[in-house]
């Protein structure tokens, strides 16, 4: 590798890995990252490593352990631009469930020697420990905004990722709406752009993959869905996934959970 190029590092934190995968899969245009940045240190991929401090860090996962919270004050000592990937990354993952319940229960639930493991009783974005400079939605996060992110770094420019909802993704490839048209409740509305609005083109709802749209109206949705046979509890469910500690989803959860 040459010193002159900028350097790309890949962070794993508590995660499925499937943001990384993404990466990997990019097939061609990854050989093409590979020739405009120095990948130095992505253990997904390769056991070469090669020492910071690093120009760009992508980071994956979310933090649930107390040695994760010291690890990612390093990685952003170590980064000059830290953007993370992910639902995990962004909103707290699925892992997040565990913010509304006992996790000394489920510990005992499911380890049977839960005294050795030693997690947070929460599961929190990386913004929760450190200054992120953007925020790359999605489960997984999509092929097309991840380069367009890289890109967008290595000329130094603001990326062009989209926040309007699934609801003009669908209106672009021209899909009936599952709601309107056959009475399917769907996250689309609430929910940011980034999949191609691929469930409600398989006659499917949304299912909030990409977290929070910009300004949500989640009380009209809750209305919608009322009208659906959705009830509150439902609703609740329907906020909790993916991207359920994200503070939109999980403002509304609460309050309809009241």
């Amino acid at each position: 590798m040459t010193t002159s190029r900028q350097k790309l590092a890949v962070w794993k934190f508590a995660s499925c890995d499937g943001c990384q995968l993404t990466l990997l899969d990019a097939e061609d245009h990854l050989l093409d990252i590979a020739g405009a940045i120095d990948i130095a240190y992505f253990p997904e991929a390769t056991r070469g490593e090669v020492e910071g401090p690093y120009d760009l860090s992508l980071v994956e996962g979310s933090i649930t352990t107390p040695h994760d919270a010291e690890r990612i004050a390093m990685v952003r000592a170590t980064s000059r631009t830290v953007v993370t990937i992910g639902a995990c990354a962004t909103a707290g993952g699925i892992q997040a469930l565990r913010n509304w319940a006992n996790v000394d229960e489920f510990l005992t639930i499911v380890y049977a020697q839960p005294q050795y493991i030693e997690t947070l009783t929460t599961s929190t974005p990386i913004s929760d420990h450190i200054d992120v400079d953007f925020e790359l939605r999605g489960c997984p996060i999509s092929k097309h905004q991840l380069l367009e992110v890289i890109d967008a770094f290595l000329h130094r420019r603001a990326p062009n990722i989209p926040r309007h909802s699934v609801c003009v993704e669908c209106k672009l490839r021209g899909t009936n709406c599952v709601m309107v048209a056959q009475q399917i409740p769907c996250m689309g509305p609430i929910t940011q752009a980034g999949c191609g609005a691929i469930c409600p083109a398989y006659d499917r709802g949304c299912y909030g993959c990409f977290g929070p749209s910009q300004s949500p109206n989640i009380d009209s949705l809750a209305s919608w869905f009322a009208q659906l046979g959705v009830s509150d509890g439902d609703l609740v469910r329907a906020l909790r996934t993916f991207n359920g500690y994200a503070p939109e989803f999980r403002e509304a959860s609460e309050a309809y959970e009241r």
